[in-house]
């Protein structure tokens, strides 16, 4: 991925920039969390401020500003529909439903914990948060109920298994936005974002869950329908990055139920029986199918570190685990794997992937906007002031990055807000660092973007009515895990960093 090269548009000096920079991102601030503005249009207004203060004409910050939008729908747009098709085969067919049960269903009394988390870092891989947490939390409830475990102690490692994912693995936005920024080898950071997540789980998922399960005992709530309503009031979670209650969109293209057992079955955690025509498209089929995108772009890392550069074994890999190749081969594998052996004709394996799109056109939106946002940020000059201020101030380039990433997501509480804009400041410092260090750098701004989610983030909303809590026991449980994954994340890649 490669970034947009462009001219200065302003010659103003350090301090006019550093106001420049400041005032944009409080309008962002002030118009996202204040006004409750979509971060779509705050982001604009944002880099209007940003230009017209640092001196640009309206020309050169329009041009700046659409050439960056440009640049990250390109880079990013197309990797995330890829991600949103193979993720929608997968809660729509079946496969996921399939992966959750055989894995849960396996284990049981303390290991039900780890199993959790492992399900939803393994589903969380191609599914965006929210979809996750609509697949993922009938089924904690209903483990809940069959065992005297605790809620807390299966759905915290559950969530983990989400959240750190969506902020630390490939294809999930906010790092492709990071890559796409700081022109990131997405392989090395692929590589190292699963490296850092595992210990990151298992800290934030399952002993954290044990720890705080002793001291914030819930009830189990009513089970949560497939669409995100609740069994017994009929509401629905919302979320500024889902529109729909479906995984595709608002709308099941298949007929299943994914809570009901109404033969009270023990041994079964879902409702088995499928509709005429259909099948469990089986274990392994779903596994493998997640699995191929993520295996391919490792293999390319792997060939890049180890070969020298002109071998034709290196060229062959690089093509193949190429990010935007290996998702479409994830794709067309899925239409097979997932689509066809459930049961699905041509023309409900193409409503699902077209039903896909639309519940992730708001994501593009923010990130697009976002993206130009970073170049208006890049082309005045504000990242060059402050990397200079930072090799002044001898401050490490993924302690800044962290801590500006930080900033922004308590401010905005949009995770993809804080990334695209830590990463935008950074930018420059990235250029004199080599490929490791750049790998981690956005690691260190994805790490950041997750910490302490409070009530101006939509996920914080949705976690507290899926669970039925408090807003004082969600801070206990869910910001807090939310920070143990932020702080665990860092330290991993800062201790990466002495290694690489």
């Amino acid at each position: 991925m490669t970034s947009v090269a462009a001219e200065a548009i302003t010659d103003a000096g350090t301090g006019q920039l550093v106001l420049a920079a400041v005032l944009g991102i409080v309008v962002v601030v002030l118009l996202i969390a204040w006004a409750k503005w979509h971060p779509f249009l705050a982001l604009i207004l944002g880099s209007a401020t940003l230009g017209i203060v640092a001196g640009a004409s309206p020309g050169a910050t329009i041009d700046s500003f659409t050439a960056g939008l440009g640049s990250t729908v390109g880079n990013v747009g197309l990797l995330i529909a890829l991600g949103s098709m193979i993720g929608a085969l997968l809660a729509e067919s079946g496969g996921a439903d399939g992966i959750v049960n055989r894995i849960v269903n396996s284990v049981t009394g303390s290991a039900l914990p780890w199993a959790m988390a492992g399900v939803a870092a393994l589903i969380g891989l191609p599914l965006f948060f929210e979809v996750g947490v609509v697949l993922l939390v009938p089924i904690v409830l209903l483990v809940a109920r069959r065992t005297d475990i605790g809620l807390l102690r299966i759905g915290i490692p559950a969530l983990a298994g989400l959240s750190v994912l969506h902020g630390l693995v490939p294809p999930h936005p906010g790092p492709l936005v990071a890559i796409s920024s700081l022109n990131a080898d997405l392989g090395l950071t692929l590589m190292f974002g699963l490296i850092c997540a595992i210990p990151t789980v298992i800290i934030a998922g399952p002993v954290f869950g044990n720890w705080i399960a002793k001291r914030v005992p819930l009830p189990v709530p009513a089970l949560v329908l497939a669409g995100g309503g609740n069994a017994a009031s009929g509401d629905k979670a919302t979320s500024g990055d889902r529109a729909g209650g479906g995984p595709a969109g608002g709308q099941d293209f298949v007929d299943r139920d994914d809570v009901a057992n109404p033969a009270g079955r023990p041994d079964a955690l879902v409702d088995e029986q499928l509709p005429a025509g259909r099948r469990n498209p089986g274990f392994w089929p779903a596994v493998l199918t997640v699995m191929v995108p993520i295996v391919l772009m490792l293999v390319r890392a792997i060939g890049e570190l180890t070969l020298a550069e002109g071998n034709s074994v290196r060229g062959a890999l690089e093509v193949i685990g190429e990010p935007v190749v290996a998702l479409l081969a994830g794709l067309l594998l899925a239409m097979w794997s997932l689509g066809k052996r459930a049961g699905f004709d041509r023309q409900q394996t193409l409503a699902v992937i077209g039903g896909s799109l639309p519940p992730i056109a708001g994501i593009l939106l923010i990130v697009a906007a976002g993206g130009g946002f970073k170049q208006v940020l890049v082309d005045a000059g504000v990242g060059n002031v402050v990397a200079d201020a930072a090799k002044d101030a001898n401050i490490n380039a993924l302690v800044l990055g962290f801590l500006v990433s930080v900033g922004i997501r308590l401010a905005t509480g949009s995770a993809t807000v804080a990334t695209i804009t830590a990463a935008g400041i950074v930018a420059p410092l990235a250029a004199t660092l080599d490929k490791p260090t750049v790998a981690l750098l956005a690691l260190a701004i994805g790490a950041g973007s997750l910490f302490f989610s409070h009530v101006n983030d939509a996920g914080f909303w949705l976690v507290k009515e899926y669970f039925g809590m408090t807003v004082g026991q969600t801070i206990k449980t869910w910001s807090v895990m939310e920070t143990i994954i932020s702080v665990v994340g860092f330290a991993c890649v800062m201790l990466l960093s002495l290694v690489v």
